[in-house]
């Protein structure tokens, strides 16, 4: 009995010094995953890619025909009385378009934080158009009494856009969200019509002046037509493999010209980082 004692006491001395003389592993500290980290991308570099894109055309033509109607009443009394080509003939539309194209800039890197310099191009159908009018009556200081109808029809149609842009991010694990801002340009056709039509009425006027009825119009039109503005945004891009990337991204585009418009897009896109 002394004996086998002395064999549990020799066994469990040797067992503890073992124990003691064991690496410090993990799962000894009750954690399987420590020490473990998801490794920042390199987004490092240039990159190119291509991009399909859907979105809403906001244009107000409120006043897209008042240049076209104040030339062509240019001189007329009841166009220095009642403001005619002021009178607000249309108002504010929106259109669904479509487009594709590409992409092509160059990352900077700092750790976790990129910034980068982007040219962006996307050709597709944005725009839209609309025909308004009105129609009122009025007594002018020569005595004539004026049924006037003022009728605008415009139109616009942007083919191309692109954009210059500056871009910010951050890196989590593969994903870079950012944020974007810059330059746009875009090539449009602009076509605005402005017709002024009714009669005049003064029973005092001498025969065949009494009863006059008049119709004008007039046309601008502007093809592949340069307009720019600026541009705005947020996205976000995944590392899929081998460089190869996933984007997708909300764009607005403001541009200036005779027909008010902004462009909402959202988009999607795959590249590839150099």
């Amino acid at each position: 009995m002394r004996r086998l004692l002395l064999v549990a006491v020799m066994c469990g001395a040797a067992s503890v010094a073992s124990a003691a003389d064991m690496p410090d592993l993990p799962f000894l500290r009750g954690s399987f995953t420590e020490g473990l980290s998801t490794s920042t991308v390199n987004w490092q570099g240039f990159y190119v890619g291509g991009h399909g894109a859907y979105g809403t055309s906001n244009m107000n033509f409120t006043g897209a025909t008042r240049t076209v109607a104040a030339r062509l009443m240019d001189g007329l009394e009841m166009e220095q009385v009642q403001r005619i080509s002021e009178w607000p003939v249309m108002g504010k539309v929106s259109v669904h378009g479509h487009g594709f194209g590409g992409f092509v800039g160059f990352n900077s890197q700092w750790t976790d934080v990129v910034v980068g310099l982007e040219l962006n191009y996307t050709h597709g159908k944005f725009g839209g158009s609309q025909t308004g009018s009105i129609s009122r009556f009025f007594t002018l200081p020569s005595g004539y009494t004026d049924s006037v109808t003022y009728e605008g029809t415009a139109r616009i149609n942007i083919t191309d856009m692109g954009t210059l842009r500056v871009r910010g991010g951050y890196t989590y694990g593969s994903f870079l969200p950012y944020m974007f801002a810059g330059l746009a340009l875009g090539q449009a056709d602009i076509i605005r019509t402005a017709r002024v039509f009714g009669v005049q009425v003064n029973p005092a006027a001498a025969p065949g002046f009494q009863n006059v009825p008049f119709d004008i119009s007039a046309t601008d039109a502007q093809y592949s037509h340069l307009i720019y503005g600026y541009s705005f945004g947020l996205g976000t891009e995944v590392m899929l493999v081998s460089n190869l990337f996933l984007r997708a991204e909300w764009e607005y585009v403001r541009f200036a010209s005779s027909i008010d418009t902004s462009i909402n897009t959202v988009r999607a896109g795959l590249g590839y980082k150099f």
